[in-house]
């Protein structure tokens, strides 16, 4: 029973001279709540694809991180929502982008690959998707939170004095998970609400395959959270299997040179989750810090915040 399992909550964290010790330990609960429910399904001998898909579920259902519940808003006050899956085994993949309606983005994004011949789907036919496979629909209120649209108006405010904020929390904040099963096939889910005021349709890493998301059982899956025009130019995920398959690095080499020596230096703030095939973990972040947390068939849960 040799599982692994990697979530993140995203490397837009509040900074820690701004974090609250009951903000902190709200932040450790989600985080471990998530963890638990795709560590329930390996410990059980469940597929990793279904392990990413629960622990990302959690995620969004907890309005402290950027998916689902939890959203940012859009310049113009709306929610508009990415999400992937993508499967070692053949290198399945479904993505949703510029997504409103179902409570879970994830789960539509896997409608997508179970259910269609696609990979990517926006508007109308990703609602129809979604609908189709019968998945739970909210409505604005179920998606607001009073702080993301503080957040907003913040923002907006610094606009229009022609500032702009360098805090990570408005700019990126993203959800995933990582796993190996104990069939030793590997699987990747991402979801989030983009960047706080971001320009109505703009699309960032997460929906993109071997951006922020990627899986191939011969090298690793990840999934990632920053600056998602970086990781999407820099193809981040993917970057890291090709390094663990062209130039032998393993999981933790390859990771921590994108993040650091790729990423980095051209303002692609940020990390990555990410696993390989004998299920080894690494969590590189180039910020303050990145939400986070691991766990495997020999190894107690954990959860981490800063560095």
């Amino acid at each position: 029973m040799t599982y692994a399992l990697a979530i993140h909550g995203g490397a837009g964290v509040l900074r820690k001279s701004r974090m609250t010790p009951q903000r902190e330990a709200a932040c450790h609960a989600g985080l471990a709540r998530a963890l638990e429910a795709g560590h329930a399904i390996l410990r059980d001998g469940g597929a990793a694809l279904d392990a990413v898909t629960a622990a990302v579920c959690a995620l969004e259902d907890e309005p402290l991180f950027n998916a689902g519940r939890g959203a940012v808003f859009t310049a113009d006050g709306r929610h508009e929502m990415d999400a992937a899956v993508m499967e070692g085994t053949n290198r399945r993949a479904g993505a949703v982008a510029g997504l409103f309606g179902p409570r879970n983005p994830v789960r539509a994004a896997r409608a997508v690959m179970e259910r269609t011949e696609h990979v990517l789907l926006i508007g109308e036919n990703a609602l129809r998707v979604a609908e189709e496979a019968g998945l739970p629909f909210e409505d604005d209120a179920y998606f607001f939170t009073k702080d993301r649209w503080a957040a907003l108006q913040e923002t907006l405010a610094m606009r229009a004095r022609g500032e702009e904020s360098d805090d990570p929390a408005r700019k990126h904040g993203t959800v995933g998970a990582v796993a190996r099963d104990a069939r030793g096939h590997l699987a990747a889910a991402t979801s989030t609400g983009g960047m706080t005021a971001k320009a109505p349709g703009r699309v960032g890493d997460t929906p993109l395959i071997g951006a922020g998301t990627f899986a191939d059982d011969t090298t690793c899956a990840v999934s990632g959270t920053g600056h998602g025009e970086i990781f999407t130019r820099w193809t981040a995920a993917s970057e890291i299997a090709a390094r663990m398959r062209h130039l032998g690095e393993s999981v933790a080499q390859a990771a921590e040179h994108v993040v650091m020596q790729d990423l980095a230096p051209n303002d692609g703030s940020g990390g990555v989750i990410a696993i390989d095939a004998q299920g080894r973990i690494a969590t590189p972040f180039n910020c303050e810090g990145m939400y986070r947390g691991v766990v495997s068939h020999d190894k107690a849960p954990s959860t981490l915040i800063y560095r």
